[in-house]
């Protein structure tokens, strides 16, 4: 049985704070490091044409991506966090790739409709 008193004099239990070693930093910061020199690289060695843009939207995604997971500490948050805010830019981009294709199904309505311009 309990004592009277006994739970006041027990130390308040402090929310686990989460420690990250360095190393982890050091070894973002190095692909960090390794993925803009392979970005530089593709303008460098003169890639030209939808490889260029492919290879440098590629390499701009994986660098926000560690960014986002470990600099902004995304990776040891509750999915539901990283859904609520990584989901709405993501919807934005399918959004935006079908305004495209119907753009283009427009345009070439249009240009079969009614021809091509004098």
């Amino acid at each position: 049985m309990a004592q009277p008193g006994t739970h006041l004099a027990q130390p308040a239990i402090h929310a686990e704070h989460q420690e990250h070693p360095i190393k982890l930093y050091l070894v973002v910061w190095a692909l960090l490091f390794v993925l803009s020199v392979c970005s530089y690289m593709v303008d460098y060695l003169g890639i030209q044409g939808y490889l260029r843009w492919s290879l440098i939207l590629l390499f701009m995604v994986l660098k926000a991506g560690l960014i986002v997971a470990i600099f902004m500490h995304m990776a040891w948050e509750r999915l539901a966090l990283v859904y609520a805010i990584l989901l709405p830019p993501v919807l934005v981009l399918v959004f935006v790739a079908m305004m495209v294709s119907e753009a283009n199904y427009t345009l070439l309505t249009r240009l079969t409709s009614f021809g091509a311009a004098p």
